[in-house]
């Protein structure tokens, strides 16, 4: 991609850019008369504005839950949207079946990927266990008729070989990786490459429609040994995928773990549309964790489904000959994952809604939570802490609380170093979800900081070397370096998307929300907080209206106050975690010429990493 592209893609435009990179901590107050005070949120969910559409094609979609099985657990807006549990989606699906059913129609459930990584179901696993294997099972009891592979299924070759042996068989052939291959030992101990799941499939539905599927993979870099993900643009030149798309299908369904803007699925619809010009084709894609939806042309559709089950797509489709050139009537709607919504949708009640299978799901989930001691409190929290609500630095930032006052509580506990002045620092990105208020579990120690990295410090360094070092990290250099921190961003931003950071687009997607209308729906009382979705195609696409979140940007690293009684002259602990070891030395190295600084001058400060600081802190501070 150019650079024009790739910051296209990001939301970003350049001056934005560097007016943000070079602003350091004045966020709260460059921001303050853009924040408006949210309306006091009802005690339920609101329901939906309107029916859904049906057509007689018809999909139910998910991506990117990342544990999220119980739900949204917290009173504070906008969780309580997000409240239904696995076993109440799959109550759901149960009812909305047999609606299609009775009108005659097909209705598919299908997922785009990432069922690793982000809540305590997913990674509290005791020792000797594989993550997410457990909760696994349970998605396993849903009737999804076709998933794909997601990066998470990659960081790790035993999660990956468990999505292989454990859970793609489960799929009878619908668990898809296309470009996304596995080395395993063959029956005579011959290692092999094979797709994870299977290259692609072709199927009929209820109604005899014939489906050609996809299971598609972004340009993923950071994926574990043994396990290989092939570029989108070698994937479409393949033997194997021109056969597969050769036949004619009835509609072809694109599924991946691929954003639906801004990426490569043109590559794989242009192929696609080279071999045949009108057939129908739905692209389901993932990733970035927003809602969103586009029209590559008349005939087909794409959706994005956000993240965290907080939002399930719909999609309808009334499909006509595949020869035709007739625009095909399409729609979609992004529902809030509650039960509110889905009994709604499915035309139920509280007393008649739940399935038996409904039941089994959530009590088996919750079975699993008690067996990894999710609900063991570390403290109680005294109030809410938002990751881009409020300003940074602010008394209710996350970001504020966990630099300024966890990581100096948690690393001095039993430390020799204590009593040396320090200056701690850690990317912005340690901290993923809000800290809500009231008991701080062990599974909110998985899904506000989960990252096992370690902290290391440097000893003996100047205070004022370290504040700059800090500066310069975060781009606010004299305006003679910004060309070449611009380009030196740039590469940055291009790399941690391949590796999987998404962060960058899902904030900026909050921003843009919130820069459009957020005081003035903010002000209207009937709206509860949520997201506001401007995608493009027709219509308004989520299912109930809400005020889009406040959103504060934050700078790239974050650190805690300067020490006490201390002057830029004063030698510190310069302490951070090891994720930006490489890049801090670069910049240490290059604001002073007195040492050369490298990897044998980072000590370890503690045995405490990043995802147990919370939980140590909250030991200390909220007991």
């Amino acid at each position: 991609m150019t650079k024009l592209s790739w910051f296209s893609f990001l939301g970003l435009a350049l001056p934005g850019l560097l007016v943000e990179a070079c602003d350091g901590h004045n966020h709260a107050k460059r921001d303050s008369a853009h924040s408006h005070p949210a309306p006091a949120p009802p005690i339920a969910p609101a329901p939906p504005s309107r029916p859904l559409e049906w057509g007689d094609f018809n999909i139910i979609h998910t991506t990117d839950s990342h544990g999220w099985l119980l739900g949204h657990q917290k009173t504070t807006f906008p969780e309580p949207n997000y409240s239904g549990t696995l076993g109440d989606f799959s109550s759901f699906v149960t009812h909305m079946k047999e609606l299609a059913d009775k009108r005659g129609v097909d209705l598919l459930l299908v997922d785009s990927g990432d069922l690793h990584d982000g809540t305590g179901l997913s990674d509290g696993f005791p020792p000797g266990k594989v993550d997410a294997h457990d909760a696994n099972q349970f998605i396993k009891m849903l009737p999804y008729d076709v998933m794909a592979i997601g990066n998470h299924e990659l960081y790790i070759y035993d999660n990956a070989l468990d999505m292989h042996q454990n859970f793609a068989p489960a799929l009878k052939g619908r668990y898809l990786s296309s470009n996304v291959n596995i080395t395993v030992a063959d029956k005579a101990g011959k290692a092999v490459d094979i797709p994870v799941g299977e290259q692609f499939v072709k199927f009929k539905t209820k109604h005899g429609r014939r489906i050609t599927s996809l299971g598609v993979l972004y340009d993923f870099t950071d994926n574990d040994k043994n396990t290989t993900v092939q570029p989108v643009a070698d994937m479409v030149n393949e033997t194997w995928f021109k056969e597969a798309i050769k036949e004619e299908p009835d509609l072809f369904l694109l599924v991946g773990h691929m954003p639906v803007a801004r990426d490569n699925w043109p590559l794989v619809f242009n192929a696609v549309r080279a071999v045949h010009p009108t057939t129908p084709i739905i692209i389901l894609g993932g990733h970035t964790h927003i809602r969103d939806c586009l029209q590559l042309d008349n005939r087909s559709m794409s959706l994005e489904s956000g993240r965290y089950m907080e939002t399930v797509g719909w999609m309808s489709a009334q499909l006509d000959k595949k020869d035709s050139k007739k625009d095909i009537k399409f729609s979609r709607r992004y529902l809030d994952t509650n039960r509110v919504t889905y009994e709604f949708h499915s035309q139920k009640n509280d007393k008649n809604f739940d399935t038996s299978l409904g039941q089994h799901i959530t009590q088996g989930l919750n079975d699993l939570a008690k067996q990894y001691d999710l609900d063991f409190a570390f403290g109680t929290a005294p109030q809410d802490f938002f990751l881009s609500q409020v300003p940074y630095p602010s008394n209710s930032s996350v970001l504020s609380l966990f630099i300024g006052q966890a990581v100096p509580t948690a690393l001095r506990i039993n430390n020799t170093e204590a009593s040396k002045p320090a200056l701690f620092m850690t990317n912005a990105g340690s901290m993923r979800f809000d800290l809500f208020s009231g008991p701080f579990t062990r599974n909110d120690q998985f899904t506000v900081s989960p990252f096992l990295d370690s902290f290391l410090f440097i000893p003996d360094i100047p205070l004022s070397l370290a504040t700059d070092t800090i500066n310069a990290l975060n781009h606010a250099g004299s305006n003679n370096r910004r060309d070449d921190i611009f380009e030196e961003r740039y590469y940055d931003m291009v790399e941690e998307y391949k590796r999987g950071d998404v962060e960058m687009i899902y904030r900026e997607w909050l921003k843009r929300m919130d820069r459009m209308n957020g005081i003035e729906k903010r002000s209207m009382k009937n709206l509860t907080l949520g997201y506001v979705t401007q995608d493009s195609c027709p219509g308004v696409g989520d299912d109930v209206p809400h005020a889009p979140l406040p959103f504060f940007d934050a700078p790239d690293f974050i650190s805690s106050d300067p020490p006490a009684d201390t002057t830029p002259d004063t030698l510190i602990d310069f302490v951070f975690v090891d994720f930006v070891e490489d890049q801090l030395l670069q910049v240490l190295n290059s604001l002073q010429t007195e040492k050369v600084y490298n990897t044998s001058d980072a000590l370890q400060y503690s045995d405490v990493l990043t995802n147990a600081v919370l939980g140590v802190f909250a030991q200390a501070a909220w007991n």
